[in-house]
């Protein structure tokens, strides 16, 4: 009996395949790009767990185990690493509201071309390159003949060295970034706030609503599947900062606050050469990431009965 339900289950999908091959046609080169790109480099992963020497091979290389995680976790600077990573990426995930905070601000303007000069100039720092966003913050904040110091000494203040000072860099490197995508992030929610129904609208303004009431009672309600999936994509990548920006706005005077593990990971790895010591923390670092993120899925799951899975 199982052997005939196993036959039918198959006839059914061969005939579903044939009616929609063109479908799988078009997904087949993605397909391919995620199996090559993807998976594909899965299996250099060993060398996490090996001496690896690149005339060796990956397999001709010596087994040691967990050695070098153990000495990453033992490295003298691994908690200042860990906590200036988590620093950066708590404080950038507590700026996670602006998007929506923006996306419902332009969803209530209804003059089409200021709404639309608003997008437009939103969206234009995002096209920039971190090189010409880091080189605009540094002229921005630069002590002697940057803008904000001008100011702050035209009002009778002291000068001050915002780019040297470790207690700054947190804010510069999230507020930066907030600057660069806020537009570019709102799309998702002024997508989503124009799919909801003007019937309902319409319906709480005829019972009284004010425009505020609107806001919390509709929009967001209608938007909450969207912002929970983005909250939790955002979350999985809690112990993950690029090294890009961190570079161009380091110094040997931030680095209190500046080193964080993606840097390490890079000068370790692509300036020393240590490649089995660098895929070991790039491991535990996804591996710290995965698990974040099934957690904030969890959680956001019961909060608001969406989740990725």
């Amino acid at each position: 009996m199982q052997l005939g339900q196993t036959n039918r289950t198959k006839r059914i999908l061969l005939r579903r395949l044939k009616e929609s091959w063109q479908w799988w046609l078009l997904l087949l080169p993605a397909f391919v790009y995620v199996c090559i790109f993807a998976y594909g480099p899965m299996y250099g992963l060993q060398i996490a767990f090996r001496n690896y020497r690149p005339r060796q091979g990956i397999t001709g290389s010596a087994w040691v185990g967990l050695e070098h995680f153990i000495r990453f976790f033992n490295y003298p600077n691994f908690l200042k690493m860990l906590r200036n990573t988590l620093t950066i990426t708590l404080y950038s995930l507590a700026t996670f509201p602006c998007a929506i905070l923006f996306a419902l601000m332009l969803n209530e303007v209804y003059q089409v071309k200021l709404k639309k000069s608003m997008q437009m100039i939103t969206y234009a720092p995002h096209f920039m390159s971190e090189v010409v966003v880091c080189s605009l913050v540094w002229m921005m904040l630069d002590r002697a003949n940057g803008p904000i110091n001008n100011l702050i000494a035209a009002l009778g203040g002291e000068r001050i060295a915002f780019m040297t000072d470790p207690a700054s860099f947190p804010s510069i490197y999230v507020w930066s970034g907030v600057w660069q995508n806020l537009g570019w992030d709102s799309i998702l929610y002024i997508s989503a706030l124009a799919s909801i129904s003007p019937e309902i609208v319409e319906a709480a303004k005829i019972d009284g609503a004010n425009r505020l009431q609107i806001i919390r009672h509709v929009n967001i309600p209608g938007i909450l599947p969207t912002i929970a999936i983005t909250f939790i994509m955002r979350t999985g990548g809690l112990l993950s900062v690029g090294h890009t920006k961190i570079f161009l706005l380091q110094n040997d005077l931030n680095l209190d606050a500046s080193q964080v593990i993606s840097t390490y990971v890079y000068n370790i790895g692509l300036v020393d050469g240590q490649y089995s010591y660098s895929t070991a923390i790039g491991l535990f670092n996804n591996l710290a990431n995965i698990l974040v993120l099934l957690l904030a899925n969890k959680i956001v799951k019961k909060a608001t009965d969406t989740g990725l899975f």
